[in-house]
């Protein structure tokens, strides 16, 4: 536990940290050595983490606005952190920590060549010139700086090197050649960089177990056979690619297609427990996906776009996806329904309707034209981040009479809803008159944002919804003012919250 407290000093004071990134990067660096698969090793690291949590070593930090939780550590405990990693432990100098301190050029590479763990993020560095000696370097954090390029030789010397953050380098549109030096590397982020390429010579990489290709806008080419060359790979993220034109037989990346050479080479990958892949275009495509069992067990979002074949979809045809997290289905002009198509096979006094969807917790659904509503949302009763933008025929959030009639087929009442949600935010719905049509308690509920929503004239508050949080509600005044409210201390209790845009 002493490791994993000592690793949140490599970020910087008052960062908040993602709990799932902090978790993978422990079980990547072998702190989490109960178990040999993520999936497992992250009730492990969810206990060290609210073990310390209790022990005020670490805080509970406000959640992104999707719902992602995170922690962080206190300034002075930090400082204490820092100075067992790096005043007592003298002698090994195991920490080199100079994460926001504002750095433009690299350090001295003869102040950090005995390190074992480095973390020189969240500065001002553009180019990375040395070709340090690092034979005991097993954590590298260089996210957050204004990386350009990064000396061919600068990983020529530090063969235990296991994480490696390159994320969030924007202006960084090339690896290093001598990326394939790294033979011991678990864990390479590169989310968020400019990269257009990844190398072959990345096949050396054989003790590979997590690789993050999130957010990279520039990526327009894997050679095929690397990614299937990552035997020992067990969380793979790739997603929000550029729709590219970039077309050869040995690039995976191959949109005409629906990727079906990347898709062929995950399925080699049989250790593989948490998967995002990039946006699924057809139903036959996504019928495809589903049909193989490495998927369902392990994809954490998925992106459904352009599904203009489709009139009705069943939403059921996902609920088997245990580990699915985040949701996002945009640009099915011809959807009008999200059906929940044979929910009453299941039908029991003890059936719970929300066992498909557990997981869910964000939810993105926009310009659907003739969606008139998402009934369905109701199967997941940890959702906490909904957006719904640009459905011209949405009229209802929840539908009361599709609702009592699903009840009504079940034999047992529905859940109440959105109890875990966080932020709700709904954009250019012209027709929408109705979020749900009874007052909920949103006990969680902390940010509401209402655009060009001319029709919703009522809220589903009462003076005891949301009782305790500190609520945002942002939108226009014109339309705060035309709201209608159950009472006047109704009105009065959220009078505070509104923000106009």
């Amino acid at each position: 536990m002493k490791c994993c407290l000592l690793y949140c000093c490599l970020y910087p004071e008052d960062y908040t940290i993602p709990k799932s990134r902090l978790v993978e990067y422990w079980f990547c660096e072998g702190l989490l050595n109960e178990f040999d698969r993520i999936s497992e090793a992250q009730m492990q690291g969810d206990h060290i983490i609210n073990s310390l949590i209790y022990a005020c070593l670490l805080e509970r930090a406000e959640e992104s606005f999707d719902g992602e939780e995170r922690v962080k550590m206190h300034d002075v405990i930090r400082d204490m952190g820092l100075w067992i990693a790096c005043e007592l432990e003298e002698k090994e100098k195991s920490f080199f920590v100079k994460a926001g301190a504002q750095l433009l050029e690299e350090p001295d590479v003869k102040a950090w060549e005995g390190a074992k763990r480095m973390s020189m993020m969240h500065n001002q560095i553009k180019v990375m010139r040395g070709t340090p000696k690092c034979p005991n370097l097993r954590t590298l954090f260089l996210s957050r700086n204004k990386f350009q390029a990064i000396n061919d030789g600068f990983f020529q010397f530090t063969p235990q090197l296991t994480v490696l953050d390159l994320s969030r380098n924007s202006k960084l549109y090339a690896l290093p050649k001598g990326i394939s030096e790294l033979i011991s590397l678990e864990c390479l982020d590169l989310s968020e960089t400019g990269i257009t390429e990844l190398p072959m010579e990345m096949t050396s990489l054989t003790k590979l177990k997590m690789l993050d290709l999130s957010y990279m806008e520039h990526l327009e080419r894997i050679p095929q056979n690397l990614i299937s060359s990552f035997s020992k790979m067990q969380i793979f993220r790739l997603g929000d690619l550029p729709i590219s034109d970039y077309h050869e037989e040995d690039n995976v990346l191959d949109w005409d297609n629906d990727n079906e050479r990347l898709i062929e080479e995950l399925k080699s990958l049989q250790h593989l427990n948490i998967l995002r892949i990039p946006e699924i275009q057809n139903m036959s495509a996504l019928q495809s996906f589903l049909s193989h069992h490495l998927f369902r067990c392990s994809t954490e979002q998925l992106e459904l776009r352009d599904f203009r074949e489709t009139n009705v979809f069943n939403v059921l045809c996902l609920e088997n996806m245990e580990r699915l997290e985040i949701l996002r289905i945009g640009g099915c002009g011809n959807m009008e329904e999200m059906k929940m198509d044979k929910l009453h096979t299941r039908g029991s006094p003890s059936t719970n309707y929300t066992s498909g969807f557990h997981t869910l917790r964000e939810v993105r659904i926009s310009s659907c034209y003739k969606l008139k509503d998402v009934t369905w949302l109701f199967l997941a009763p940890n959702l906490r981040y909904l957006a719904i933008w640009h459905c011209s025929e949405m009229e209802e959030i929840l539908s009361e009479g599709r609702l009592r009639d699903v009840a009504d087929e079940v034999g047992i009442p529905y859940p109440t809803p959105f109890l875990n949600l966080q932020t709700l935010s709904l954009r250019e719905l012209p027709e929408l008159k109705s979020i749900y049509w009874d007052a909920l308690p949103f006990p969680c509920l902390k940010r509401i944002y209402i655009e060009d929503c001319p029709k919703l004239k009522k809220f589903p508050l009462n003076s005891d919804s949301a009782k305790g949080n500190h609520i945002t509600i942002k939108g226009e005044r014109d339309w705060w003012e035309q709201l209608e409210w159950e009472n006047e201390a109704t009105r009065n209790a959220f009078l505070p919250s509104f923000q106009a845009y």
